[in-house]
């Protein structure tokens, strides 16, 4: 099933998303939906609240930045109840963009290097570290199941001059090829 992406100014983005257990309803065919909405929708994360689901699990594959960064080809994972422990090393601003805020992006600043502790689709506990584009992907999921969208993370004067775009899209003033579910 392709779920519709949630869009920005949908009260369920701006939640803190609860654990699951392995029990939870339909796991495995829940996971398998997120991949097939995140490929349909050309994104490389997908974190639950994006699809109206307030619990903590997101996936990640990086392999279209593999060709520019090596490290990130066949980089494939779930993330279920992830928290990260560490952050280290100087932050740096990069260009972000996300699905829930079409077709706007702006530089956020985030740490070069990450600690993660997380369980995989089968329940298997993972304690890593992650640096470079790799921490990236994985902080901008990670803030989804936070309550936080990559435009909070931009500067004060930014963010008052992209409010008016915020409200449009949030209206659903965009066209993207990917279902999508406006705020009611």
């Amino acid at each position: 099933m392709i779920y519709p992406i949630v869009i920005y100014g949908s009260p369920v983005l701006r939640k803190v998303a609860v654990d699951i257990d392995k029990d939870y309803p339909d796991l495995e065919k829940f996971i398998q939906d997120m991949w097939d909405t995140m490929y349909v929708s050309d994104g490389v994360g997908l974190a639950a609240p994006q699809v109206g689901k307030s619990v903590r699990l997101f996936v990640i594959d990086g392999t279209p930045f593999g060709e520019d960064e090596p490290e990130l080809e066949g980089f494939k994972k779930v993330f279920i109840n992830a928290k990260i422990t560490e952050r280290v090393d100087e932050e740096v601003s990069m260009d972000e963009g996300c699905l829930s805020i079409p077709l706007l992006r702006e530089n956020v600043s985030r740490p070069q290097k990450i600690r993660i502790e997380y369980y995989d689709q089968d329940f298997n506990f993972h304690d890593e570290w992650h640096e470079g584009m790799a921490a990236r992907i994985i902080q901008h999921e990670y803030d989804h199941l936070e309550g936080i969208m990559f435009t909070d993370r931009i500067a004060p004067l930014k963010k008052r001059l992209i409010k008016g775009k915020l409200q449009s899209i949030s209206k659903g003033k965009f066209r993207v090829n990917y279902k999508y579910r406006l705020p009611k």
